[in-house]
This record gives structure tokens, C-alpha cells and sequence, in this order.
């Protein structure tokens, strides 16, 4: 990243602009320029091979008053993140979203949150802001106190203006937000003919929690608290993305003992996250008994988190420094043990699958991602290396002890149902292999050091379940003054307008559950 950032500042100069550079405290790179620079920056950026937009968000009196936006990037192969800093001298900003299309989703959060407003964005729609909001409300700046917001009177011209198709046969289906199952809401327009759908809009957020306002303030172990439930089965994922941001700002070094545990609570996650999936993949094609064999190994996992770290979804386990406890030698032998036996019944339920050529009819050509709108989305995870590509946050990012254990990527080309099913089924089986690697049975050690965080700055990313999950946290005074949090969700639920494109209404479930994303994870 830092021949990316000599290449970026070099333009800029070059264009009679200026920019000041420097490492943070995790490495990443920072370029702080003015507004005026932005989109020019971003043009060149874009030249530049396999670089991606992450993510996108403000803070505000950061440093200085006022709002500053920041846009962090990655480039495949490179190990660091390289971010831009913008400080705006007002409330507007400019959108890049022409040259990188995720950052129309970013800018019109940004914008509900904080108010900014992005000169030339091609849509100005509130994102979590749903029409109930009042004008002026945006509930991350530092005035907004958490109090209650009293409801806007909803009105024609403040209801959310879908896309909308005419002509011939031409009909909508709006499905959700409110749903037969116990799920969270979200809202699914399909425009159809016939049966085959030509257009999917989505719309969430209808449950935003200002997690990210509530961390105001909080101490390093109270924030990582909060970070376990911006998504119950991520909650490994999240508390380890903003410990190592949070350990990265105070210097911690996190024992070696404490690393081995983590990797086998971040590896369990992934396997009874997968589990779930490939039963749900099952069941939504009629398949109810091929399914269960899955349903059974994903609560002995459950069962196994919860003799390993005392929750069955690892809350309360992973904290700043390291763990929170360490975990007997005999328990993990026996972890060791089950894994053997856990394999073969894997391995048979898989062969079932298989060997149904009528459930490999329907999960087959259904749902397909196109590889081309992996870098564009920022799609992350299997629903990206179920499409070819060859991303993963341990290998491309290593942290902890994937750096030695090496996970071996688990891809497909297909882009379907079929591919998504088989990258999970893979990736299921590496994460076995990864937790026997990781944890050392003869030898233990400290599980925890100490991790007392003062004033400054950092992000991390894992790879959760469902693909990358970024956070960035900001402390003052050993308090938290901003913290962001992006679960791959938020990207990959772009995905799915794509994906369902071309076929029938009655595989949208099948769909769905393929990629299995959260809702809860996206809306924070």
C-alpha cells in the first residue's frame, strides 16, 4: 500500500493538489486531502489494479470541529489498508460513487447519520432514516442525545420512491417487511413477468439500533460488549475485529495461548454458521430429511461453545488483550476427538446431497453471481469465491496465527446456489483442519494481557462467516469517541438484486438462504 499511496500523492501533486500521508497505528495507510481532491483522487485510484472501496464513514470533531469522512480501500495482494481522510469545511461532501458503485450505499448512510450531503450522488434516498424520522434528525452527531424522536406525520411525498416498471404483463410482488417466520423485517419488491423476475429492489434498516452512537463513551471491554450484538451468530467475528482495533490503538500484544483460542472460537462460529446454511439450502427445496443430519451437527457445535467458553453463540469469550479465560487441555483433547467423528457424518450427509440428482437440479444455474460485480460491491466471503474469486480476509489480511496455519481458499465458478453450497461445505471441513492446527495440547500459557487503550485510532477486519467484517474505532482518553462497524452483509446484501435476475419468484427463498445474510449485521 505504500507504493499505492507515493502513486496517489504524486498525482495530486501533479494536479496542483496537496496531501499529507502517514502510517497509523495498525499500518494502514492514511492520505489526508481536501474535498476538492476527492474525486480526482478517486479517479486515480480506480486506474489502479484490484483496488477496492471497503467502506465510508464520518466522524465528527475528530481532531478539529467539524466532520471528516473517511474511505478506506484495499488492494488485492496488499496486506495494508490504505484509507483517504477528508476534512469537509462544511456539510457537503462529493460522491465517487461513479467510479467506485458501492459508495452510493455509504454516502446515503453517511448522509442520515450525519446530515452530509453529497454533491453529485445519483441517489439521494434515506437509507435507515425511514420516513417516521423527522427532518433534521440524524442520530450520530455528537447533539443528538439518544433521547426519543417523535415521528414524522407520513405524508405521499415522503414514502420511499422504489424503482418503478410499466408495461405489458408487468406486476410487483412487494414482499416483507413483516414475514410468516420468526426473522427479522426486510422488504423485497420483485417486478415480474409471469414468474420470472426482472427486477428485485431491496429495502432494510426498518430496526436500526444506534449501536454505533451507544458506543460513545464506553470503555475498551464495554464497546467489544457491544460489538457481540450487531449479529448473534457473528458474535466471535465482531468482538475479535474491534479487539484487534482496539489492541492496535493501546500496543497490546496479544498472547500467542490467547490466539490459539480465539482462531478455535472464530473457526466454530464459521462451522455452525455453514451448518445452518447448508440445512436451510435443504429444507427450502423440499429436502427436510437430508437437511437434518446438518441441524443435528450445528447444535453439538452450539453445545460445544457452550462447554468450551460458557455461550453457545462465544459471547463474553473474546475480549481486549486476549480471552477471557483459558479453556482445560482435556476439553480440547476431547474437541479434538469429536472433530474426527463429526467429519465422517459430515462427509455422509454431504453424500446424500450429491447423490440427490433432484436437489442438485434445483440448486444448479439458480442464483447467479457474476464474477464481475465482486470488486465493484465489494462482495466478500462465499457468495464471492462461490464466484471465482480468490478472497478471504485470513490470507489476504493475516492476523493472529493464520499467517503459519495458512487456510487453504475454498472457490467456485459457478456463481449459483450449487456453488455456494459446495464453497460452505468446503470451507466447513478447512475449519476443521485450522482449529486441530491452531490449539496446542501440551502447552499452555497467559490468555490475556493487558490492553488499557488511550487517545488514537485503528481498524481491523476478519473474516466472518458471511465474508469480511471491518471495524474502525477512535478513543479519547481511554473512552470511545466514534466507532464504525461493517459487517459483510451490508455489501453482500447487494448481491441479491443481482442474483435473482432471470429466475422464478418460488427460488427466491432458495436464494436467499444460499447467501444467508444478516439483517441485523446491516442494520446497526
Amino acid at each position: 500500500m505504500a507504493e499505492l499511496m507515493t502513486i496517489i500523492e504524486s498525482h495530486l501533486v501533479a494536479k496542483g493538489f496537496d496531501g499529507r500521508s502517514r502510517a497509523g497505528a495498525d499500518g494502514t495507510e492514511y492520505l489526508s486531502i481536501s474535498v476538492v481532491a476527492l474525486v480526482e483522487a478517486a479517479e486515480e485510484l480506480k486506474r489502479q489494479p484490484g483496488v477496492v472501496l471497503i467502506g465510508l464513514w464520518a466522524a465528527e470533531a475528530f481532531g478539529a470541529p467539524g466532520f471528516t469522512l473517511f474511505y478506506a480501500f484495499e488492494q488485492r495482494g496488499a496486506p495494508a489498508f490504505f484509507i483517504l481522510e477528508v476534512r469537509l469545511p462544511g456539510n457537503r461532501g462529493m460522491s465517487i460513487a461513479g467510479e467506485f458503485p458501492a459508495a452510493s450505499y455509504y454516502e446515503r448512510e453517511v448522509s442520515d447519520g450525519f446530515g452530509i450531503e453529497f454533491d453529485g450522488a445519483f441517489d439521494r434516498r434515506r437509507l435507515f432514516l425511514h420516513e417516521v424520522y423527522p427532518d433534521g434528525c440524524h442520530p450520530l452527531r455528537k447533539s443528538f442525545d439518544g433521547g426519543k424522536v417523535l415521528p414524522a406525520r407520513i405524508t405521499p411525498e415522503r414514502e420511499y420512491a422504489f424503482r418503478e416498471f410499466g408495461g405489458e404483463g408487468i406486476y410487483q410482488i412487494p414482499v416483507g417487511p413483516v414475514h410468516a417466520g420468526i426473522i427479522e423485517p426486510g422488504h423485497f419488491r420483485f417486478s415480474v413477468i409471469g414468474e420470472t423476475i426482472f427486477n428485485l429492489e431491496t429495502r432494510h434498516f426498518w430496526k436500526h439500533r444506534g449501536l454505533e452512537k451507544l458506543a460513545e463513551g464506553r470503555t475498551a471491554d464495554a464497546v467489544v460488549q457491544l460489538a457481540e450484538t450487531v449479529s448473534g451468530d457473528e458474535s466471535a467475528a465482531n468482538a475479535c475485529g474491534l479487539a484487534m482495533a482496539i489492541e492496535r490503538v493501546a500496543g497490546t500484544v496479544v498472547p500467542r495461548r490467547a490466539w490459539e483460542l480465539r482462531t478455535a472460537a472464530l473457526e466454530l462460529e464459521r462451522i455452525y454458521s455453514h451448518l445452518g446454511d447448508l440445512a436451510g439450502m435443504v429444507v427450502d427445496v423440499a429436502y427436510p430429511a437430508g437437511a437434518a443430519p446438518f441441524f443435528i451437527l450445528r447444535e453439538e457445535i452450539l453445545r460445544w461453545n457452550a462447554e468450551l467458553t460458557g455461550s453457545r453463540f462465544l459471547k463474553g469469550f473474546i475480549v481486549p488483550g486476549g480471552v477471557s479465560r483459558d479453556i482445560p487441555i482435556d476439553f480440547l483433547e476431547d474437541l479434538h476427538e469429536y472433530t474426527e467423528c463429526f467429519l465422517a457424518r459430515f462427509d455422509a450427509a454431504l453424500d446424500d446431497i450429491y447423490n440427490s440428482a433432484w436437489v442438485i437440479d434445483r440448486l444448479e444455474t439458480t442464483g447467479i453471481v457474476k464474477p464481475e460485480l465482486v470488486s465493484p460491491l465489494n462482495l466478500t466471503g462465499p457468495v464471492a469465491r462461490a464466484s471465482g474469486a480468490r478472497v478471504d480476509n485470513r490470507i489476504d489480511h493475516p492476523y493472529g496465527l493464520y499467517q503459519e496455519l495458512k487456510p487453504e481458499i475454498q472457490t467456485d465458478e459457478a456463481g449459483d446456489v450449487l456453488g455456494r453450497f459446495q464453497v460452505k461445505a468446503g470451507e466447513i471441513e478447512e475449519s476443521l483442519r485450522l482449529i486441530r492446527d491452531a490449539v496446542n495440547l501440551e502447552e499452555t500459557g497467559p490468555v490475556r494481557a493487558e490492553c488499557r487503550p488511550g487517545s488514537g485510532y485503528a481498524a481491523a477486519a476478519v473474516e466472518a462467516a458471511r465474508g469480511q467484517n471491518l471495524h474502525w474505532v477512535y478513543f479519547k482518553n481511554g473512552r470511545v469517541d466514534r466507532w464504525k462497524a461493517r459487517t459483510a452483509s451490508f455489501s453482500n446484501w447487494l448481491a441479491m438484486e443481482h442474483a435473482v435476475i432471470g429466475n422464478i419468484v418460488p427460488d427466491f427463498p432458495l436464494i436467499n438462504k444460499s447467501m444467508n445474510l444478516s439483517y441485523a449485521g446491516n442494520d446497526l
